[in-house]
């Protein structure tokens, strides 16, 4: 029993890295598509993305525009300013 113990405090041990990953590699998937955004003539102030878990993601006043971390997390595109509708 005590092996099994073991075994499972390696293997959450071994995942911890990934889940430190996640959010650098979010951020830099949220900047290209910020970029994306701008090139197309949206106003930097015009717009926000928000890294939120998939639970999250589901908001009447954003968009899905992207997705990272295995999917584990969403990139929600929200209007801002007066352009907003």
């Amino acid at each position: 029993m005590k092996k099994l113990h073991w075994l499972a405090a390696l293997l959450v041990a071994g995942a911890m890295p990934a889940f430190a990953a996640a959010p650098e590699s979010c951020e830099r998937v949220k900047d290209d598509i910020q970029q994306k955004i701008i090139k197309n003539g949206v106003p930097e102030s015009g717009f926000s993305l928000d890294i939120v878990p998939n639970d999250q993601a589901d908001r009447p006043d954003a968009q899905v525009v992207g997705h990272c971390a295995n999917d584990t997390f969403k990139i929600l595109y929200v209007r801002s300013g007066s352009d907003q509708q």
